[in-house]
């Protein structure tokens, strides 16, 4: 299970970004269509102003005038497309090359205008042969240049913003999955050091011992070789692993360390970082004494945060803190609340009252890891 979600194919970003432009181009198009011949679609309302304005007009020669436009609007927006690349945001779109479109675009509206008007007088297609309607054709084709420019450089500037976004997006998520394999390079050999020093002392001291503790020391290694490509594990590999290392714990520190540990099976599915329990377990016997006078006990359990709901880990240990602290290599509690922030976008919880020391790592339910 990856917390990092694989990246959407880029094939099938560039098609629905494609069609999704074809439909704009569509749209405008046909609002354009229609709404450059408003004046005459309201004059066929009325007939006075219809005797005036557009004499002898009928609904045909509108509709017909509007659905020119819309296919010459169509043919306008693909030239565009295809001379200038305004559907490809990697393309550069200088001020020369939008006044360039803007011109070709106008000529092309008039030449499209004359060649309606040549086949209205030589094919009898409908049209509006008034007067203010001939007159008006230059202002129109002005404007529908405009649109077309402006429309086009538009949605060229939108997905140019998407783009960046996207590449931001994949820079960032690229930067996370750095930052957390370094934390976690961090922390592997951190684990090691201190196993190794101890198998040191136990093979000086009791040779049998130390064949036990190479055995479920190697159960370790195995567990953070096996998830040292995973980035979220269930508690309940993560307590198998735990309990792995409790007993390499023990048989260091034998009748001076006590671990309490109560999980119950039903949160077992629930999912948290690889080696946040063994850092938390890590961290108490680092900074506390444990010696036949004070004795260290460490407790394993599930709660439920007060304040929100949320389910939690809590492991915690009587303070007992030590005069000298042992050399570390300054990974730790940092390290891990790093890693939550990173992967989960949560916080553990750390607290310190009646001579306990606390830290509460949220669990998460599969279905809302990504």
């Amino acid at each position: 299970m990856s917390i990092f979600a694989k990246p959407y194919p880029m094939e099938t970003d560039m098609l629905i970004t494609n069609r999704k432009y074809i439909y704009l181009t569509v749209i405008i198009s046909l609002t354009v269509g229609f709404l450059i011949h408003f004046p005459e679609l309201v004059s066929l309302t009325d007939s006075r102003e219809q005797q005036t304005l557009f004499p002898d007009m009928s609904t045909a020669d509108v509709l017909f005038e509007a659905g020119y436009t819309f296919l010459a609007l169509l043919a306008l927006f693909a030239l565009n497309t295809v001379l200038f690349g305004f559907n490809r945001p990697v393309v550069r779109m200088p001020w020369w090359k939008i006044g360039l479109s803007f011109i070709l675009t106008w000529i092309l509206s008039k030449i499209s205008g004359e060649i309606f008007v040549f086949l209205h007088r030589h094919f009898d297609i409908p049209a509006i042969d008034a007067m203010v309607h001939h007159y008006l054709h230059p202002v129109r084709d002005f404007i529908l240049s405009l649109i077309v420019t402006g429309s086009c450089y538009i949605s060229y500037l939108i997905r140019q913003h998407q783009e960046i976004l996207l590449q931001n997006g994949q820079l960032m998520a690229e930067n996370v999955r750095n930052q957390y394999q370094a934390l976690k390079n961090q922390l592997n050999p951190h684990m090691l050091f201190n196993s190794l020093n101890t198998l040191q002392s136990l093979v000086r001291e009791n040779p049998e011992k130390a064949q036990n503790y190479i055995r479920e020391l190697s159960r370790v290694l195995r567990y953070t070789l096996q998830e040292n490509d995973m980035h979220i594990v269930t508690l309940r590999e993560e307590m198998d692993f735990v309990e792995a290392y409790i007993f390499l714990m023990k048989m260091r520190y034998e009748d001076n360390l006590h671990f309490v540990l109560d999980v119950d099976s039903s949160w077992m599915d629930y999912c948290l970082p690889p080696l946040s329990v063994q850092t938390l377990v890590e961290n108490a016997i680092k900074h506390n004494e444990i010696s036949n006078r004070k004795p260290l006990t460490i407790g394993i359990r599930i709660v439920r945060q007060p304040d929100n709901g949320e389910i939690s880990l809590q492991v915690d240990n009587n303070l007992q803190p030590r005069r000298t602290t042992a050399a570390g290599t300054g990974v730790g509690l940092a390290n891990l609340s790093k890693r939550y922030a990173l992967l989960l976008d949560k916080e553990i919880k750390i607290t310190e009252a009646e001579g306990k020391f606390r830290v509460n790592i949220p669990l998460v339910k599969p279905q809302d890891i990504a």
